[in-house]
């Protein structure tokens, strides 16, 4: 089914669900439901996409982490192509539709802890040290794409709130200025006052985990009242977008993905 949905091609979750539970001597749809779940958390884990549509759900039996990385290593060639595959302009019949509410957070690791898309990364040092989720997160192209609609996004929102002198100064400043800006796209609200927005994007689901460098996990903090997230995902096909404002430290459970070795 990932394989499936990463090529864009249809397929029925319910009738899958049957297959399988006719081979599970008399399982309920929900263990199965719940099974796929375990198997989301463990692939992002593993630094993979998972299929859209399972949430990530934690209470993870070990031998799930042993299976799961054999099957979906024969996938690493079609991961990598699309983690890092170019990436069209989004085009949407009404940019202000986009936006949904952030996701509630679930349960999504082994441990127990509270995991939802606001964990931003989980650490991956159990089995593979290739993390696809990092190099899409590094794909400009993508980034660029997601970029232009939240400035399409911005002006609309502005000009409908009657701000047209406020749309036209809206900045991408990740181009202006660069990524030492600490964020990427400087709006307002509609009072004028800033509204600093960092665009994170992907093509997979919800509950993808997204990285956020010190450099704007810091400014988020110093700028908490004028600073918003703006995850965009789902990108591919039916783009859609939520926000988290203030200091990301408020919404996330931060964990480190490397280290500085120093000699």
């Amino acid at each position: 089914m990932l394989a499936t949905e990463i090529r864009g091609e249809p397929f029925n979750k319910a009738a899958h669900n049957r297959t399988l539970r006719r081979k599970l001597n008399g399982r309920s749809r929900g263990a199965v439901e719940r099974k796929h779940q375990n198997i989301s958390a463990v692939l992002i884990d593993l630094g993979r996409p998972y299929i859209n549509g399972y949430k990530p759900l934690g209470n993870i039996q070990g031998m799930l982490r042993e299976i799961v990385p054999e099957h979906v290593a024969e996938l690493d060639d079609l991961v990598a192509a699309d983690v890092t595959a170019p990436q069209d302009r989004a085009v949407v019949d009404d940019v202000l539709e986009i936006m949904v509410e952030p996701p509630a957070p679930t349960q999504a690791s082994a441990d127990g802890s509270r995991y939802s898309v606001r964990d931003i990364v989980a650490v991956r040092d159990r089995v593979d040290p290739i993390d696809y989720l990092r190099r899409e997160a590094l794909n400009r192209d993508l980034g660029d794409a997601g970029e232009d609609l939240v400035m399409e996004f911005e002006r609309v929102r502005l000009r409908n709130a009657g701000e047209e002198r406020l749309a036209e100064k809206v900045e991408q400043v990740s181009k202006t200025v660069g990524d030492q800006a600490g964020f990427d796209i400087r709006s307002y609200d509609a009072d004028g006052r800033d509204r600093f927005i960092e665009v994170k994007t992907t093509r997979y689901g919800k509950y993808t985990p997204f990285y956020i460098s010190a450099g704007e996990v810091r400014f988020s903090g110093a700028h908490a009242d004028a600073y918003h997230l703006y995850r965009l995902f789902e990108f591919r096909r039916a783009p859609r977008l939520f926000v988290l404002p203030g200091d990301v430290r408020g919404h996330a459970r931060l964990q480190p993905t490397n280290y500085r070795a120093h000699l």
